[in-house]
């Protein structure tokens, strides 16, 4: 008697509240880290001069970050939009971008654990590069510096290659006080010692292999950076599990909310039919 009155079929929705709104807040989410990677790229850009960055790496990092955070914020948009609007189009757009980048993602670390010997002969290139270039830019010195002291290391293959650098090339014309020498990143610090010598490295590339060993790391960065994945594989693994859940949930809500719309559809044309055709 006092029971609910069952509910009409005009007022039943397959769209569920819970899967249209949970798209939202995961795309609004994304879209305000979009425009924090856009923002710090625009500043990078403007405020920090990018042709040591060009020259050590084939791609400028602030350009990049511009790049990669204007296509976050433009998929971002669709899936906001599409969720709030139900607008099928818009969704199966952001459905199909994740799958692409999701693929494109897949391909490239296939690609890279296959030719690994070709992405090994790239990494040695800019990381000489890069120790051309060391003390043109403060940002690649520091980034330079804490790659040696965390891997305790020295130069790309080894501790010489340091005399790539005008400042720390051996020729006997060159005029520097660091000719010769390596930076101070590469030293063997003593945690018993009261006061650090911060010269340890100068004109350590005069000596031989054993005894520069006794004051600085020789072995070179690449070696150690792929003794180090060899030996992180499972945290690498996490890290590209963490960025591959993401784009698989934002594909499988948007697929379930765009059929859940189309049932929608469905049932609004039917029930559109029959108020306009009550004998059929």
């Amino acid at each position: 008697m006092g029971g609910r009155a069952p509910e009409s079929s005009e007022d039943f929705s397959h769209v569920s509240p819970v899967v249209k709104y949970l798209l939202f807040l995961f795309n609004f989410l994304f879209w305000i880290i979009s425009l924090v990677m856009v923002s710090i790229g625009v500043f990078a850009r403007v405020t920090k001069h990018a042709e040591t960055a060009l020259a050590c790496l084939t791609v400028d990092p602030a350009l990049m970050l511009l790049v990669v955070g204007i296509l976050i914020f433009i998929i971002t948009f669709c899936g906001c939009v599409g969720s709030l609007r139900e607008n099928i189009c818009l969704l199966q757009t952001f459905c199909i971008c994740l799958t692409v980048i999701f693929l494109l993602q897949l391909i490239a670390g296939v690609l890279g654990f296959i030719f690994s010997d070709t992405a090994r002969t790239k990494v040695t290139e800019i990381i000489n590069k890069a120790i051309l270039h060391y003390r043109d830019d403060i940002d690649l010195q520091n980034l330079i510096d804490f790659g040696q002291v965390e891997f305790n290391c020295c130069g790309g293959v080894t501790y010489t290659d340091w005399s790539q650098n005008m400042y720390f090339n051996c020729k006997e014309e060159n005029p520097s006080r660091e000719r010769c020498s390596v930076p101070f990143s590469c030293c063997i610090i003593s945690q018993d010692k009261m006061v650090i010598n911060t010269m340890c490295g100068h004109g350590i590339q005069e000596l031989d292999y054993g005894e520069a060993g006794k004051h600085i790391h020789t072995n070179g960065c690449i070696d150690k950076l792929v003794n180090w994945i060899h030996s992180n594989l499972f945290l690498i693994g996490g890290i590209a599990l963490g960025l591959a859940i993401p784009q698989l949930v934002g594909m499988l809500l948007s697929q379930i909310l765009i059929n859940q719309i189309k049932d929608q559809v469905e049932l609004q044309n039917y029930n559109l039919r029959h108020r306009s055709d009550p004998w059929s």
